[in-house]
Parts: structure tokens; C-alpha cells; sequence
């Protein structure tokens, strides 16, 4: 009798979420398989999550990394009010978090975004048009690696 193949046991576990005001899922859907082919378990939690199921979920999930996709240009805004609720939660304070997708609605944000949500708590941003077939295997791999280097 032939045995299936086993998967490998996953790198870790990544939640994907989105804000309460955006109701978009294939950017969701894309970033889980993207995360997923990567070797990572991955929990979405859908469209339209509201700020304190963001925050209740990651702190009963435990994950490795938390990613906030935005497409209705309201990233910024609802990103910057989940980063204040996770950074305040004592068991999600120092989960790592980035944030990617369309933060603003004028189209011509640009690094403003970033620094305002990199000094707000998140660990990265990636905005509107960043490639993330490049960007999340580096940014994995990278955060992996340094959390193994902590650890040592």
C-alpha cells in the first residue's frame, strides 16, 4: 500500500486580516496561498473584521505574524487604529505586524503612510503596487531569522 505524502510541519502561523471598512477577500485569498506556498499556516479572518476581533483573534491564536491587506484605500486609517489595540493587548504587544495594500485614497501618499504606521507599530508597510511574490518571501525569511537569532 502507497502512502500519501506528508506535509511538512508548518514554518509557523501568520493571520491575515483586513479593516473593518473594507469588504474585499481576493487580496486575502492571494496573500493566504502566497503565505501558504511558503510553508506557513495561515488564518484568514475574511473581509469587514472589526478592530476587536483583530485583536481577540491574534491573542488567542498566538501568531507569528499578523498581516493587514487593505484595497478600499482606508488601510491607513483602520490599520492605524488595529496597531494601537494590538500593541496595547499584553498578548499581542510584540507580535510582529505589517501592513500593505491601498492605505490612502489620493493616490499620492506615498512614504508618508509608512512612516506614520511604522512609528505607530507596524513592523513593515508595503504600499499600493509592491510585488509580494518578492516582498513576503524576504520579509519571512527575514523575520524568521531574526526572532531564531533572539532565541540563540
Amino acid at each position: 500500500m502507497t502512502s500519501l505524502p506528508t506535509r511538512p510541519p508548518a514554518k509557523g502561523t501568520v493571520v491575515v486580516t483586513t479593516g473593518a471598512s473594507d469588504s474585499h477577500t481576493w487580496n486575502l485569498v492571494l496573500l493566504q496561498l502566497l503565505i501558504e506556498e511558503l510553508g506557513y499556516d495561515v488564518v484568514n479572518l475574511g473581509p469587514c473584521v472589526p478592530d476587536d476581533v483583530v485583536v481577540s483573534r491574534c491573542a488567542e491564536i498566538r501568531p507569528d505574524l499578523i498581516v493587514f491587506s487593505s484595497v478600499n484605500g482606508h488601510g491607513c486609517q483602520d490599520g492605524m487604529r488595529v496597531i494601537k489595540l494590538l500593541r496595547e493587548s499584553a498578548e499581542t504587544a510584540r507580535t510582529p505586524a505589517v501592513i500593505g495594500g491601498k492605505l490612502g485614497t489620493t493616490g499620492s501618499e506615498g512614504s508618508s503612510y509608512a512612516r506614520e504606521l511604522t512609528a505607530a507599530g507596524f513592523d513593515a508597510v508595503f504600499e499600493d503596487g509592491a510585488d509580494p511574490y518578492t516582498a513576503f518571501p524576504a520579509l519571512l525569511n527575514g523575520l524568521f531569522a531574526a526572532e531564531l537569532r533572539e532565541l540563540a
